[in-house]
């Protein structure tokens, strides 16, 4: 190969290059709307290629797979899912506050069902897009740009009249970037852009009185409406959104939470997420006002109904709906659009400046190419008006003319040589004639029926309203308030006809406070089964069935209902479970599995120990690990918030074998595997904190480890099988800590 076709190049630059060109593609040309007429480049070539094909507002429907296969073979080259879900957006009214296309099939709902496939759907454009988004394309009033393969011309942008950047919102996510713009009420939006047009000087907070904040079309309420100023002068911020709620009250004297209105954050399977929640919430105890929960949802709106009980208070549970669930969401703002060749975040003012400047704009090169259009018609007409007044001359020289260039050249130039004339006088006036060659050919072309008077006053009356149109037209470009009453008008008439009332609610709305019942402090009696179901019953019942609750639970101790259960697992891991998270209920009760009601994964972990927290804040706690290291540790240091903490500090390679509280044993008995046995008094082993590794227990061989811990009370003979031996522990020959041990001979 030629050296010389080698490019060398340093490849942190070539990366840096091509990265920022990608991400620039991607900003430009994919993800992000352009200002003027907030449409992204795909939404913006679908609705074109429909004008194109003709499937206007007042046609039939066109299939979706024609539509987006025509999108992608001339404009949008990047497959065709992207091209449908824009067209399927832009039909759905759920998400846009005034869709842009109206399609027929389905085409999703609120819930999160998708469209059908294209091969099923239709499609055609709305009467508002036709209108306000591509009425004026054929008035050569915005640049045409190649598409990507130059086979075709396309517009950079649509002449939108009507501020959709703001009426519809966007989303999208770019490369470093994102855009998210709520919907606003079409009303609203002209009103504002109405005001901003007769005072460039108002400030953000004037133009709030016109355009309050954000209209949603699933409605909902805005509760912070003092920061609505601040986003919308920045572009920036958070919007707090409530569902609508009602109450219904039954005849059995219940009453019933009715949420309408969803959070717009909750389109889509944010629905059946919510209603999980909601279940979530009377199964894991935080509620126990829940009697029934349906979905009630149809064509003609959301209805999800929470049946309450007698004795419940419904604003307090909705309270509790709005902390725990996405009743209360938030909606994140970044009016991020291309303003100008280059990605923005833009306040209010700003987009509404960057709409005005574009309709002004538009507004110049249409006013300008109608008036040229106007002044040929004019050129036209007044030749004809005057061929009428000559016209026998007129037909005398095309009589005499040999060819259409020979009269042309006499009605233009007065060059009569080659004509037959009448008579002399016939071809002095042919001499001074002096028509342009527009007006001559169109005399040349002009039918014989144009002679009858009452056409002729018709192209009289033509003539009066072209000059009308003229002097209309050079008035609106001259004068700039002529220009912003034209568009103030068009404004206007858009308002007038697609104008809707406001379905979001804006106030300031307090914090949801939900107060928790105050629960009756009783004593309860914990049980855990070899397998890990737990239960809570109450203490009552445990005395009665008392043989057979210690017999079939690994687990049994006391504990308060409004205490906490302490979990100690063999990775030195402490997980914590509120009792009033545990099922309590009847001493036959399965119970539930321990894993779902905790951080513990008994996968990953095994449990060493399970107490109330009331009994160890009272006493000390022993740790023994595998490789022997012990510690005493204060139980009031395992009175944490957490779920889940670090109880123990573990060497590498080690675990936990044995926690215990220290009630009244007097020695400790440290069995490993190998068969040594080592006993020691208690009082040997020296309290730290919990994240203390401890003090070493037991001399250990090289690949022996610790097995078993026993402990023995004083007066108390305690004995255990070790293979098959019985062995007396009170009998064990007394150490020290740090010992070796005895063997035990089998």
């Amino acid at each position: 190969m030629d050296d010389n076709r080698i490019i060398k190049t340093e490849y942190a630059q070539e990366m840096q290059k091509s990265f920022i060109d990608y991400a620039m593609s991607v900003i430009i040309a994919r993800a992000l709307p352009d200002v003027r007429d907030g449409l992204k480049p795909v939404q913006r070539r679908t609705l074109y290629d429909m004008y194109e094909l003709g499937i206007r507002y007042d046609r039939p429907y066109r299939k979706s797979a024609r539509i987006v296969g025509d999108t992608m073979g001339k404009y949008h080259p990047h497959g065709d899912s992207s091209i449908y879900d824009s067209l399927v957006v832009m039909s759905q009214d759920f998400k846009k506050g005034m869709p842009l296309i109206d399609g027929h099939g389905n085409f999703g709902n609120i819930e999160g069902d998708g469209a059908a496939a294209m091969r099923y759907t239709e499609a055609r454009l709305q009467k508002v897009t036709q209108e306000a988004f591509l009425g004026d394309l054929d008035k050569d009033v915005v640049d045409f740009v190649p598409n990507f393969d130059e086979t075709e011309k396309e517009p950079s942008v649509l002449p939108v009249k009507i501020p959709h950047f703001l009426v519809n919102g966007s989303e999208g996510i770019a490369v470093g970037m994102a855009t998210s713009t709520p919907p606003h009420n079409l009303a609203e939006v002209i009103d504002a852009t109405k005001a901003y047009m007769r005072n460039n000087d108002i400030s953000t907070g004037e133009l709030m009185r016109y355009l309050k904040g954000p209209d949603f079309p699933t409605g909902g309420i805005v509760t912070n409406k003092d920061e609505l100023l601040e986003i919308y002068e920045t572009g920036t911020g958070k919007i707090k959104i409530r569902g609508r709620v009602e109450y219904e009250k039954q005849k059995s004297g219940k009453t019933n939470v009715v949420i309408t209105q969803i959070p717009y954050t909750m389109i889509g399977l944010g629905i059946s997420k919510f209603l999980s929640d909601v279940a979530a919430l009377a199964e894991t105890k935080k509620t126990q006002d829940i009697v029934d929960i349906s979905n009630q949802s149809s064509k003609e709106g959301i209805r999800i109904v929470i049946e309450l009980k007698k004795d419940a208070d419904p604003e307090n549970f909705v309270n509790l709906l709005y902390k725990k669930t996405r009743l209360e969401d938030t909606f994140g703002v970044n009016m991020l659009a291309i303003a100008g060749g280059r990605p923005e975040t833009m306040g209010l003012k700003a987009i509404l400046k960057a709409h005005v400047d574009f309709q002004y704009e538009i507004a110049t090169r249409k006013y300008t190419n109608l008036l040229a259009k106007e002044r040929d018609r004019k050129e036209v007409q007044e030749g004809l008006i005057k061929a009428c007044n000559v016209i026998d001359l007129i037909i005398e020289i095309l009589r005499g003319s040999k060819d259409r260039a020979m009269a042309k050249a006499c009605l233009v130039e007065g060059k009569t040589t080659g004509i037959k004339f009448r008579s002399r006088e016939s071809k002095v006036m042919a001499a001074q004639l002096q028509f342009t060659a527009r007006q001559a050919d169109a005399i040349l072309e002009m039918r014989l029926y144009k002679l009858i008077g009452l056409e002729i006053e018709a192209l009289i009356s033509e003539h009066e309203e072209t000059m009308a149109n003229i002097y209309r037209y050079e008035d609106i470009l001259e004068r700039r308030d002529s220009m912003a009453q034209v568009i103030i008008n068009e404004l206007e008439g858009y308002k007038k006809e697609y104008g809707r009332a406001r379905r979001t609610s804006i106030e300031n709305a307090e914090e949801a406070v939900y107060r928790e019942k105050e629960v009756e402090e009783m004593e309860v009696v914990f049980l855990m089964d070899r397998f890990g179901y737990a239960k809570v019953i109450d203490a009552a019942t445990y005395e009665r069935n008392k043989e057979a609750a210690d017999s079939e639970n690994k687990y049994v101790f006391t504990c308060r209902n409004t205490g906490k259960v302490c979990l100690f697992t063999d990775t030195g891991q402490l997980h914590t479970i509120k009792v009033s998270d545990i099922p309590y209920g009847r001493f036959r009760d399965k119970g539930t599995p321990i894993d779902n009601i905790s951080n513990y994964n008994s996968e990953k972990e095994s449990i060493v120990y399970l107490t109330s927290q009331s009994q160890l804040n009272l006493r000390q706690v022993i740790f023994v690990t595998a490789q022997s290291m012990m510690k005493l540790v204060d139980g009031g240091e395992f009175d944490v918030s957490k779920r889940t903490v670090a109880a123990t500090k573990l060497g590498e390679g080690d675990k936990v074998v044995n926690v215990m509280s220290l009630i009244d044993q007097r020695s400790i008995v440290l069995q490993t595997r190998e068969g040594y046995f080592l006993r020691f008094p208690i009082e040997e082993i020296p309290e730290k904190k919990k994240g203390a590794v401890g003090v070493r227990g037991m001399k250990l061989g090289s690949k022996d480890q610790v097995e078993q811990v026993y402990y023995i009370r004083n007066g108390v003979e305690t004995s255990i099988v070790y293979k098959e031996k019985t062995v007396l522990l009170n009998h064990l020959k007394p150490g020290r800590r740090d010992g070796k041990g005895t063997k035990i001979k089998v």
